[in-house]
């Protein structure tokens, strides 16, 4: 008997051991790292079309892909469904990885992230997923105060044997929490916040940024794609926006993005400041922020091999006319102090 107890304990402190000693995905470093991952997401394809209209359907995947040289992942993660529009329009919604309820997992310290993925399985659609990404990529060199996205050529397998095998980009994003993190911040548990009693000078960053990518579709009185934190060492300061959620935008320029019939225009790609006025002087501060990041924001889309060379045309011939905005001073006086809200 003695020898059983002895002989259990030792496979119990080995299968520990061998949990705690593998290697685990570092969360900062995984965004930060710029390269694309090959990756599977095995699952049942057929139920989450039959179940995705469910609010927060929750269902078993297994993740698999190879980090660096030496690391293959095959993580077993829980997989929500998640969004709104896009969750009932689209034919594969919108999904969150959880890998937190797996401490085996690889993945296990960046505990959940959402999984960014086409809305239907076609090359125009895949082109489209390429520029949300890049808005994000964008945005990340405007202010340290966005979200982290990392690619992906992520397949997903169906393992009921009842679907064809889709391969797809797609993207997974950094969590509020980390977001909050690394500028010394924390996630915004507060009331809700009108859009002037946000940070001024970060609120013209991101109405501007929004602006500047043809997007309407944000509100910060509803929370509507944005997300709050605030300062750790300040905590009666004005909270800062986080901008997120980006196909709407006229830079992305979906099948299915139709502007708000309120705002008078026909087309998303028809860009409407939806900021509140501010003078020429702060103005002048935040749009220096996006000419000094011009080269790094056209390197940025350039850079980008998987969109085709009419796909990037196409961006950089829509950003042209931003900045062609952005250096007439009467262009910046009508369009973001006559025209803003009031």
């Amino acid at each position: 008997m003695k020898f059983f107890f002895a002989g259990a304990f030792i496979l119990i402190i080995s299968a520990f051991n061998s949990i705690y000693a593998q290697q685990f995905i570092d969360r900062v470093n995984f965004f930060t790292d710029t390269s694309l991952i090959n990756a599977t997401l095995t699952l049942n394809i057929k139920k989450i079309l039959a179940e995705k209209e469910k609010e927060g359907y929750i269902f078993p995947a297994t993740f698999s892909c190879k980090m660096g040289d030496s690391l293959n992942v095959n993580d077993q993660v829980s997989v929500e469904v998640r969004g709104h529009f896009r969750r009932t329009y689209c034919y594969l919604p919108p999904l969150k990885l959880i890998y937190k309820n797996n401490p085996a997992a690889a993945f296990y310290r960046l505990k959940s992230l959402k999984l960014v993925n086409t809305c239907v399985p076609t090359f125009s659609n895949d082109q489209n997923l390429l520029k949300e990404f890049l808005i994000y990529k964008i945005y990340n060199l405007i202010t340290d105060k966005s979200f982290r996205v990392r690619l992906l050529n992520l397949s997903y397998k169906d393992n009921s044997g009842k679907k064809k095998t889709i391969t797809q980009h797609a993207f997974l994003m950094e969590d509020i929490k980390e977001v909050a993190k690394r500028n010394n911040c924390a996630d915004w548990t507060g009331k809700k916040c009108n859009t002037e009693s946000t940070d001024r000078r970060q609120m013209t960053i991101v109405a501007v940024f929004e602006y500047m990518i043809g997007n309407t579709d944000w509100s910060v009185p509803v929370n509507h794609n944005i997300k709050l934190i605030h300062a750790n060492n300040d905590p009666m300061s004005s909270p800062f926006v986080v901008p997120y959620d980006f196909d709407y935008s006229g830079f992305v320029n979906t099948s299915y993005a139709v502007p708000d019939e309120r705002l008078g225009i026909e087309s998303v790609r028809e860009r409407v400041y939806r900021g509140f006025p501010r003078t020429m002087e702060e103005l002048s501060d935040v749009l220096d922020i996006f000419n000094k990041q011009k080269a790094n924001i056209y390197a940025t889309i350039n850079s980008l091999n998987t969109l085709t060379a009419e796909t990037k045309s196409g961006i950089i011939d829509y950003l042209d006319d931003f900045y062609r905005t952005i250096n007439n001073p009467s262009s910046v006086k009508r369009t973001f102090i006559t025209n803003a809200r009031e």
